[in-house]
């Protein structure tokens, strides 16, 4: 899988180099160490011992290994044995073998049309194979798209704006330098010029204010994920009366198309009938986020609905400082 972009002129060099050893191998106990928590781009190919083509790949992997070998400390090449860690394969949606993903979809005159104007909110940068800061901006990029690959409503996108099959998309956008940056919003081909910072959290800050979403760095929702802000009215509204605000909740629940709306009312039920619940259930889910090893969406799963009990919490708390 590829959580971070790799520089393609390294690629063209494989042929050259020898074969090295420095393909680190990974496994539950420290993946999310080495790939998701270390701060480093990294490039993880899951594969089976069986597996041909997974054979046919192993010396062009070793030396890929061996083109960022001097930058350890800023890049990881890495492999998974699926085969034997199933639990990795599962997590991460493996399903053949070998198994590269890059979450960054590059779009061209023809694909542009596909994907903007439709259902996702869409931020496309236009590059150039030469610019620098283009070269700067790739990691970033690749973060920022893995950041959001579980947001089906958003779309991180590349144009190679001087490739043949682009160049007159490049035209039509007016671009005129490198990067250019630009937010289309679901439904619309009118851009919004991106000019903030090109780092992780401006760019996680840009589409949590213009798309909806609720992604910290690293791709985790903050404390705001899958809570929903009339239901929170509804809990500061009746601050522990619970059964009188469950009414109300459900009422709410059937004029929403919210995954989560239901889960307030579940609460709202539990918590009427046991006062302890929410701390209860929340320190539970803690518990199993805190283990990890979860697929990315039953990840955000838990921190939604523990974002959900965490409201029902605090107004308990501050009802009783009061008395």
């Amino acid at each position: 899988m590829l959580f971070r972009n790799l520089i393609p002129a390294a690629i063209a060099l494989l042929p050259a180099l020898a074969a090295a050893s420095s393909v680190i191998d990974l496994e539950p106990s420290n993946f999310d160490k080495v790939v998701l928590k270390s701060g480093k781009p990294a490039l993880v190919e899951f594969f089976a011992p069986w597996c041909g083509h997974c054979k046919n790949l192993a010396p062009v992997w070793e030396e890929l290994a061996t083109v960022f070998q001097h930058a350890g400390d800023k890049v990881t090449v890495a492999k998974v044995d699926a085969d034997n860690h199933k639990s990795l394969g599962k997590r991460f949606g493996v399903s053949g073998f070998p198994t590269l993903k890059c979450q960054v979809v590059y779009l061209d005159d023809k694909t542009f049309k596909e994907k903007v104007g439709k259902d996702q909110n869409v931020l496309v940068a236009f590059t150039a194979p030469w610019c620098g800061h283009c070269k700067t901006l790739a990691p970033v990029w690749e973060t920022l798209a893995n950041d959001f690959v579980n947001e089906p409503s958003v779309l991180i996108a590349k144009v190679d704006a001087e490739a043949e099959n682009a160049k007159a998309l490049a035209t039509e956008q007016g671009v005129s330098s490198y990067p250019t940056i630009k937010y289309f919003p679901k439904g619309s081909t009118e851009p919004l010029p991106y000019e903030g910072a090109r780092d992780e959290k401006a760019f996680i800050d840009f589409l949590n204010t213009n798309a909806g979403t609720h992604r910290a760095v690293g791709g985790s929702l903050d404390a705001t994920g899958g809570t929903i802000e009339a239901f929170n009215s509804i809990i500061s509204k009746f601050q522990g009366k619970w059964a009188d605000g469950a009414t109300e909740a459900k009422t709410l629940a059937g004029t929403l198309q919210d995954k989560y709306a239901e889960y307030y009312v579940k609460v709202f039920n539990k918590i009427g009938a046991n006062s302890g619940y929410a701390a209860k259930e929340l320190k539970r889910l803690q518990g199993l986020i805190a283990k990890g090893n979860l697929a990315p969406e039953k990840m955000d799963d838990l921190v939604s609905r523990s974002n959900i009990l965490s409201k029902f919490i605090a107004d308990d708390s501050e009802e009783k400082n009061e008395l």
